[in-house]
């Protein structure tokens, strides 16, 4: 079976604890504190491995740890940084936190290589609370603790196109007509049972990626039939091809089958109906009579271009896949990403943490120093967008920026958080 779905539990490391020593050599009476910071945990990091195309591996090891950080020693040495643990993870794999199903990452595009969970920082030794009034501190600082998260894996696979339609309509057919990939053809439904991606070659014109999703049936977004399984594959498309038996040889209605397929594609995502569609009426090779299907279908659906096609034969495909590719020049060619929702620093617990803010006369600058903070931006990926942008709301809805226009902090002023300085604008 296809594994296009998996539950995993993964651990950061927890940062080592600052050790408490002293200084203790032949003819030192008394030496002062050495005692070593803390080693950092190890990171989860999940990875893009292009030799994989499903998430089995997952079904066997369901729980990934990275090593602790080893705590500080004697005479000031360091503890050992924990090992990193990393997941290799198919291409288009979204990961969501399980419990809310927001996302965490979405490993597509340029995001090959990500930190999912950092591993705490390392506490610091004694050595470093030595004042003029406290020489012999006789306390360390216990290093950051481990994340711990249920983690929901969820491949979404990558294509250009996606094809959508009933069960036994041909769109195996054609997509191995029409593309190098080779599913499984027989005359029952149901015989996709996997998502087949096709690579299409056109003379002149730039190719593109289709993907044959497995046949839907009516229910198929509340979970009735297999199709739903399958409904994720088509989120990252950007223009669906819908196959319809324009003969109805089984007896069906194409214009009732077009509507009951957008219907189920709206009821499980809104934006899927409103994709850019393009109507493939196949077995036309099995059309006889007086009826002619192709004008009932184009009197239906006005705004959607309709092709008559047979994917036995050849007839009509050719126009249908160039008119595709002339759709898809028109559109963003970005590829569909899913941003992150879910953050590590939701569940560090820093919320219930101290924090001071006050005015450094002597260097001109604000200071915001405490757990909170340190917590804060232990956990935070600065660097990235949306998780500058979380620190931002942090600061506003902890009451920092409050305390620090209380102050009397301009637009320009310095604002310093244990090491980092920042430029104050509203």
């Amino acid at each position: 079976m296809f594994a296009d779905r998996a539950k995993i539990v993964v651990r950061s490391g927890k940062g080592g604890d600052g050790h408490v020593s002293f200084r203790r050599e032949k003819y030192v009476p008394s030496g002062g504190p050495d005692g070593g910071d803390g080693g950092k945990g190890g990171d989860v990091i999940f990875e893009v491995d292009e030799g994989l195309n499903t998430l089995t591996d997952f079904r066997h090891i369901r729980k990934y740890k990275a090593e602790d950080g080893e705590p500080g020693g004697k005479k000031r040495c360091h503890g050992a940084d924990g090992k990193d643990v990393i997941i290799k993870v198919p291409a288009g794999t979204v990961i969501k936190e399980a419990s809310s199903g927001k996302v965490f990452a979405d490993m597509s595009g340029d995001n090959k290589r990500q930190i999912l969970l950092p591993g705490g920082k390392g506490g610091n030794g004694n050595q470093h609370y030595a004042t003029s009034t406290m020489q012999a501190p006789k306390y360390a600082q216990p290093g950051q603790p481990a994340i711990e998260l249920e983690l929901q894996l969820e491949l979404k696979v990558i294509a250009d196109v996606g094809l959508v339609g009933f069960p036994n309509v041909g769109k195996s057919t054609f997509l191995s007509r029409v593309s190098n990939a080779r599913p499984k053809i027989a005359n029952y439904h149901f015989t996709t049972l996997n998502p087949h991606l096709g690579v299409v070659d056109l003379d002149g014109a730039k190719g593109f990626v289709i993907a044959d999703i497995p046949g839907l049936i009516e229910g198929a977004s509340e979970g009735i039939g297999l199709g739903h399984e399958f409904l994720r594959h088509i989120e990252r498309t950007k223009v669906l091809i819908h196959v319809v038996d324009a003969a109805g040889t089984e007896g069906r209605d194409p214009v009732k089958d077009i509507h009951s397929i957008q219907n189920e594609l709206s009821k499980y995502n809104e934006e899927l109906a409103k994709r850019p569609m393009v109507i493939a009426a196949n077995k036309m090779d099995c059309v006889f009579g007086d009826g002619d299907p192709i004008k009932a279908i184009e009197k239906a659906f006005p705004d959607t271009k309709v092709f008559p096609i047979s994917a036995v034969t050849g007839e009509g495909v050719s126009e249908l896949l160039y008119h595709v590719r002339n759709m898809l020049d028109h559109l963003d060619d970005k590829p569909v990403i899913f941003e992150q929702e879910y953050f590590p620093e939701m569940v560090t617990g820093y919320m219930n943490e101290p924090y001071s803010v006050t005015y450094d006369e002597e260097n001109n600058e604000y200071v915001v120093e405490g757990p909170r903070i340190e917590k804060m931006l232990g956990y935070t990926n600065l660097e990235s967008e949306k998780g500058f942008r979380f620190f931002q709301n942090f600061l506003k809805e902890s009451g920092i920026l409050d305390e620090l226009e209380s102050l009397g902090i301009k637009e320009g002023d310095t604002v310093r958080m244990y090491g980092l300085s920042f430029d104050y604008y509203k």
